[in-house]
């Protein structure tokens, strides 16, 4: 039987520190939620920054753009992004008994 999920829509309902964190806690980084591919990240040319660990967190803060989705969290794993190996894993985890 699949999991039942919650989905936040992150536009309307901010992710908060204590979410982003627990991402953290299972991804192993800020850096692995982070999407590059944000527009922002090119108005931004932060491409030429050092960015640290914690300028990636204050940005996902800063801007739901900043975060790279979907992020699923099932059975304590987490899956990050739209990837078709990412999209596998994900609907593999969920539907493994």
């Amino acid at each position: 039987m699949p999991s039942s999920f919650e989905l936040q829509e992150i536009k309307d309902q901010e992710l908060t520190v204590k979410q982003l964190e627990e991402m953290r806690a299972l991804s192993g980084s800020y850096e692995a939620l982070f999407s590059k591919r944000a527009k922002l990240y090119k108005e931004r040319d932060l491409k030429n920054e050092q960015l640290t660990e914690e300028d990636y967190k204050r940005f996902i803060l800063e801007h739901y753009t900043f975060l790279k989705r979907p992020v699923i969290i099932n059975k304590g794993a987490v899956f990050i992004g739209n990837s078709k190996k990412t999209v596998e894993a994900a609907t593999a985890n969920i539907h493994d008994n």
